[in-house]
């Protein structure tokens, strides 16, 4: 799925592309060209050159890649209305961890925060899909899972937790 949104993503960036060309093309046949036109023309260019060169250097690990071989834990999350369960409750520290999140009924925003509520990572655990994200805990302590997605009348007790051992 995720090469599919790439490669639309690059298909429609090409067409957008090929809008500025042709419209730098047709401005200039019109009438003899003055300063301003060429400072506009060449600033149309420059825009095009720069969206191209951040595009590209952005989405050069798009979306963030998790490589299963390299993390030396996986912790399976499950979310519903209004609860988490996670089949690990004790994870190392200094190791990577993945974890797969997904959800049984509606769309939750599994956040991930140390203990003195600063959200480390984040992501969105949806029905039908089994979302991955890795981290490596650099500090041992009790860690808690919140939901960031409103999720119905109990959202605010969607709360579960888990801790990073000192090892």
């Amino acid at each position: 799925m995720q090469m599919i949104v790439l490669a639309v993503s690059l298909v429609l960036m090409a067409l957008t592309a090929l809008c500025f060309a042709a419209a730098i093309r047709s401005g200039g046949s019109a009438r003899p060209a003055d300063r301003s036109e060429e400072r506009r023309r060449g600033l149309i260019w420059a825009m095009l050159v720069v969206g191209l060169v951040v595009t590209s250097v952005s989405l050069r690990e798009w979306p963030h890649s998790v490589s299963a071989a390299a993390a030396d834990q996986t912790v399976n999350v499950t979310g519903g209305q209004w609860f988490w369960e996670i089949d690990k409750t004790e994870l190392p520290r200094d190791r990577p961890i993945v974890f797969n999140v997904h959800t049984a009924d509606v769309t939750h925003g599994f956040g991930v925060v140390n203990e003195s509520g600063r959200l480390l990572f984040q992501m969105q655990a949806m029905p039908g899909y089994v979302n991955r994200v890795q981290y490596v805990f650099d500090k041992p302590g009790n860690y808690r899972v919140i939901c960031l997605e409103y999720c119905g009348v109990a959202h605010h007790d969607m709360i579960t937790e888990f801790t990073v051992a000192a090892n």
